[in-house]
């Protein structure tokens, strides 16, 4: 039999692994190299080599807000864990958008030229791109994909405190025997004491 409350759990941890997977992905691209500039005809040829973090802040500042809503996504329940889920969405399209803007020569170019003053000298420069800032985005959809589960599904998911129990809360104890104050009547009327409890 298939228990929907299993299931819910299994979308909300899914949803927290695609978050986890996402940031992880964009803060680990930022900080390998990028692009790399090759300036041939200058006076000093020159070779500069740029991270995604020096080309551009914004996708790893996104990311670190992606793994921070992880923490909002456990907390949080009903229409504002649906509300998180769409923010997580726009997160990871900020990342993609960032991470493709970040590699567009005319960006590359000016990074290394506000580095150095002898790219300002070149007659001939090139620009090479590597796979690191395709992860980047890999990452910013894997946050997207997060979110959209969390924002479809997330406000049937379980909050904290009932994720193990997503039934209700406990149910109140039964009453002690002899607390009830008519069967307290009853016992005097055969002559019992109803205070006298003997211990099981």
């Amino acid at each position: 039999m298939n228990d929907p409350n299993r299931r819910r759990r299994r979308e909300l941890l899914t949803a927290a692994a695609l978050c986890v997977a996402g940031s992880a992905l964009v803060i680990f691209a930022a900080g390998r190299q990028w692009a790399t500039v090759h300036a041939t005809n200058s006076i000093v040829p020159l070779t500069r080599s740029l991270t995604g973090h020096e080309l551009g802040g914004a996708a790893i500042a996104l990311g670190w807000a992606g793994l921070a809503g992880l923490a909002v996504l456990f907390a949080t329940r009903g229409r504002t864990r649906a509300a998180i889920g769409a923010l997580l969405a726009l997160f990871g399209a900020g990342i993609t958008s960032a991470s493709w803007s970040a590699v567009r020569y005319a960006r590359v170019l000016q990074t290394a030229a506000d580095t150095t003053q002898l790219l300002r000298l070149d007659a001939h420069v090139t620009v090479t791109t590597n796979a690191w800032w395709l992860v980047s985005v890999a990452g910013g959809l894997l946050l997207i994909a997060a979110g959209a589960l969390t924002t479809v599904r997330g406000a049937r998911w379980p909050g904290m405190s009932s994720r193990y129990d997503p039934a209700g809360p406990p149910a109140a104890p039964a009453p002690v025997a002899g607390s009830d104050p008519a069967g307290m009547w009853k016992s005097l009327d055969r002559g019992e004491d109803p205070t006298d409890q003997k211990e099981s």
